[in-house]
């Protein structure tokens, strides 16, 4: 069986590597969707063309309810209030989703939360297989050394990035939170400026850059008096990320009505 993938933001940065990532895949799958934002001056053309190659039948749009019957399951790299609106598409229909957007408010993330229970759903902050086991790693670096080190999270990304910090880092402020008993809105510093004081052990910084072209670099320190441990994670190419998202796509269409994450789909 061919897995029919739609994807959303098809002609950006992510969509493109998510278009390749489906062509290139050993599971039986394919491109049969493409979704864009209605102002798109991309409407109407076909998503083969855009990428530089030959014709394949697959015309971009706005309307993802228009075309709900062709696909098997969506990816979306969006941004929150786009991935609501394709999220309240895919519950009215039965259709799965891989989510990646990340920069939700907590109101936001409740409204999709609330909004899917009854389809599946693979929710990350990163696709990459790199990136989950650097989550796994954190949690047991955490719970091996406790509350004897300070813990800091730096992250870079592109100058395009509109969300900080990152989803990733978030994460590894969650994981690490949990494995440490804290609860995480309570101990985040996000930066540093002026006269701090003396550092709060429980606290968890976060710090942020972003520049460039970056694709995303994540560090995360332990540092206690006389050694620090230093665990990173750096992407190359988005091509780990797309690559992730289509893994756990064909895996979703297996799964029963839930809420699953790139953790879970590595798992099997």
């Amino acid at each position: 069986m061919t897995v029919r993938i739609g994807i959303t933001g098809a002609a950006g940065r992510m969509g493109r590597m998510l278009a390749e990532a489906i062509h290139t895949s050993e599971t039986p799958c394919a491109l049969t969707v493409a979704i864009e934002r209605p102002e798109s001056s991309l409407l109407g053309a076909d998503m083969g063309e855009v990428l530089g190659g030959d014709a394949t039948g697959v015309t971009i749009t706005a309307d993802l309810a228009a075309v709900v019957d062709q696909l098997d399951v969506l990816i979306d790299f969006t941004v929150p209030e786009a991935t609501l609106a394709q999220a309240a598409v895919c519950a009215a229909h039965g259709l799965p989703m891989v989510t990646g957007t990340t920069g939700f408010t907590d109101e936001q993330a409740e409204a999709l939360t609330g909004s899917t229970l009854g389809i599946a759903v693979c929710q990350s902050s990163n696709f990459s297989p790199g990136v989950n086991l650097t989550f796994r790693l954190a949690e047991a670096a955490a719970k091996a050394l406790g509350n004897t080190v300070d813990v800091e999270i730096v992250e870079a990304h592109h100058r395009h990035k509109i969300d900080a910090p990152s989803g990733t880092a978030l994460t590894l402020g969650e994981v690490v939170a949990d494995a440490l008993d804290r609860d995480l809105s309570e101990v985040a510093v996000y930066g540093r400026e002026g006269r701090t004081g003396a550092r709060d052990r429980n606290t968890i910084g976060f710090n942020t850059i972003r520049a460039g072209d970056v694709v995303g670099d994540h560090t995360i320190i332990f540092a206690a008096e006389g050694e620090r441990l230093e665990i990173t994670h750096r992407a190359s190419s988005r091509m780990a990320f797309a690559q992730g998202a289509v893994r756990a796509a064909c895996w979703l269409l297996q799964q029963p009505v839930g809420r699953y994450s790139m953790r879970d789909v590595l798992a099997q």
